[in-house]
């Protein structure tokens, strides 16, 4: 009994450090894709602060990316070829922004949806303090 204490103790140690070391990526904003359009802008208020990174997830449908641009609060843009379909569920790559953290003002992307008959995809924009 006092064996099983010590292990689940010690499991619960393990899993709390594994949590504390785990990236905290925060929602900066979301916009629902479809086969009408090709070109969309997911808009961050400067009140969410200054991130370091960035990556889009992808859910309900495939997208494929062809480029995303992160345009700064002071004017700067950063562009980032994909050209790679992410499968609903996928995220794209983790992009580290140019001179460390920033503030983002938007997120423009350029993609194809997997989507027919009125059908929505939802792409996510994530950002890493």
């Amino acid at each position: 009994m006092k064996t099983s204490r010590i292990w689940l103790g010690s499991c619960f140690v393990a899993l709390a450090a594994v949590a504390a070391a785990a990236p905290d990526w925060i929602l900066l904003g979301e916009r629902n894709v479809t086969d009408r359009l090709d070109h969309d802008v997911i808009t961050v208020t400067a009140e969410r602060g200054e991130f370091s990174a960035v990556k889009l997830e992808v859910r309900r449908h495939a997208v494929d990316f062809h480029r995303f641009v992160i345009n700064f609060a002071n004017g700067d843009k950063q562009v980032i070829q994909v050209r790679k379909t992410i499968p609903a569920g996928g995220e794209s790559r983790t992009v580290d922004l140019d001179g460390g953290r920033r503030t983002i003002q938007s997120i423009e992307f350029w993609y194809d949806a997997h989507t027919v008959a009125g059908k929505v995809g939802l792409v996510r924009a994530l950002g890493l303090r």
